[in-house]
């Protein structure tokens, strides 16, 4: 179980900038995540995201990587955040504002070192959180299909995403799909 045991600073002084504070410690299994707002600046952060779009390609058909990297990552529209342990990057992911009060999770990544033990939940609860309180109607988001997915769609659907539509720019193919989570 996963629960918020501390918050300072305002959740979100300008909603709409993608500068966002959202300091949270987190409590899984007895054990503290602290979720940072991340610049992207750090060799564990760069580390972990290298991984990141390496495991998309590895997993995904070549035309269907919608991973960001470094820069994609570093737009007005792009919130990123990290879960750390003991100084140590154990998971990261963002938030990208689309028109229409929609958003997108975007490049969600545990490091192995802390696969479940609540790392990503922490980060999507704050994503959830931060999507509420900017007004987000609903979050989306793309993934694949398959083993190496699964994970990942287990914590969506127990955070209420439900599969949908292609929404923005993507097209549906045979391997990626689609969550929504109405806020």
């Amino acid at each position: 179980m996963i629960g918020l045991t501390g918050m300072g600073g305002d959740l979100d002084q300008n909603p709409r900038n993608g500068h966002s504070r959202w300091d949270v410690n987190w409590r899984a299994g007895g054990k503290m995540f602290e979720i940072r707002e991340d610049d992207l600046s750090g060799d564990q952060t760069r580390s972990l995201l290298a991984f990141h779009l390496a495991g998309m390609h590895a997993a995904s058909p070549p035309d269907n990587v919608f991973a960001l990297d470094l820069t994609g990552l570093q737009t007005p529209e792009i919130t990123v955040w990290t879960a750390w342990r003991d100084g140590r990057v154990a998971s990261v992911g963002a938030i990208k504002m689309l028109p229409d009060d929609d958003a997108e999770v975007k490049s969600m990544r545990t490091h192995p070192d802390f696969m479940r033990q609540g790392a990503a939940a922490a980060l999507l609860d704050t994503i959830i959180g931060v999507a509420r309180n900017r007004g987000v109607r609903r979050l989306s988001l793309e993934t694949g299909s398959g083993d190496a997915f699964e994970p990942a769609l287990a914590l969506y659907r127990r955070r209420g995403f439900t599969n949908g539509a292609a929404f923005g720019k993507y097209k549906a193919t045979a391997f990626n799909q689609f969550l929504h989570l109405d806020l």
